[in-house]
């Protein structure tokens, strides 16, 4: 959508918004530069970008108050079970929301007019139509370019590729347990650092948050990043699942988006596989 409002084909917008959580990879900063760079900044489009904290480091800290992550939990019964998906409220609508207000020059505590508000525009293609939804604010109305288009994500492929765009990489904090295994495989085989990195949180997670055993609360269970429930290093990574296959037939760009069936990862904007289904999200143009 960005390159699309840079070329003129939609609107002009007059920002675009990105919610760091602090714990993206590498890849996900370089490319967000290089749009910076070679596409907003030409076209006179402001990047903002706007931050919670380090999401990983708040989840490590006992002193913090931390929005837990949905991680994977083993009760001592032998059960599984799931902790709550907070996260994505703290660390991307929250700080979205805030710089919203600022530039409507309205920020929080004040109450904003009525009728003073941004049209925000939602990636979504025609695949995932039933994920489109209203914001849950006056002053933030979505729209849906790409559906309004008639744009499926193989034509958003095909135009990031005309534009030298083709290894764009997923925007999700490293350690998401939303993950599936294309993209754990993709972090420990192009990665080692990252790799590393992450599996060193999840063996810190294991008892849960830092900051709930702190205060007496502990995790009646243990933690995972992967949904097999066993140490990250050792979960069944390689596995490649029905879905998976299905979608390496069909192409590359598809294999690391598909897992057990649903769509891989965490997506801000509308759910994918969770039950909970935040309005807004990590990347937004408003104008």
């Amino acid at each position: 959508m960005l390159a699309l409002s840079a070329e003129g084909v939609l609107p002009k917008v007059d920002y675009a918004i990105f919610a760091d959580t602090g714990w993206e990879p590498k890849a996900v900063y370089d490319h967000l530069d290089c749009l910076e760079r070679e596409i907003a900044r030409p076209a006179g489009i402001p990047v903002l970008r706007v931050s919670s904290g380090n999401i990983r480091n708040d989840a490590l800290d006992p002193d913090h108050r931390f929005a837990s992550m949905p991680l994977y939990i083993l009760n001592k019964d032998g059960r599984p079970g799931m902790t709550r998906r907070q996260c994505t409220g703290e660390y991307k609508i929250k700080p979205i929301k805030k710089k919203v207000r600022e530039i409507l020059g309205h920020p929080y505590p004040q109450r904003i007019p009525k009728g003073v508000f941004v049209e925000q525009w939602v990636g979504i293609s025609t695949d995932e139509f039933h994920r489109a939804k209203d914001a849950d604010v006056r002053y933030m109305r979505n729209v849906h370019p790409l559906i309004d288009m008639g744009w499926s994500r193989s034509d958003c492929v095909r135009y990031l590729t005309s534009l030298g765009l083709d290894d764009t990489p997923k925007s999700s904090c490293l350690g998401c347990p939303f993950h599936g295994n294309a993209q754990w495989r993709n972090i420990r085989d192009t990665s080692p650092a990252e790799w590393q990195d992450v599996v060193e949180f999840d063996a810190a997670i294991r008892q849960g948050n830092a900051r709930a055993n702190a205060s007496g609360n502990p995790l009646l269970g243990e933690a995972f990043l992967h949904r097999s429930r066993v140490p990250l290093g050792e979960a069944p990574i390689d596995h490649v699942t029905a879905a998976e296959q299905a979608a390496l037939q069909d192409g590359p760009a598809d294999a690391d988006e598909l897992e057990n069936g649903v769509v891989d990862g965490c997506s801000p904007w509308a759910c994918r596989g969770d039950a909970e289904a935040p309005e807004q999200g990590d990347f937004g143009l408003a104008c």
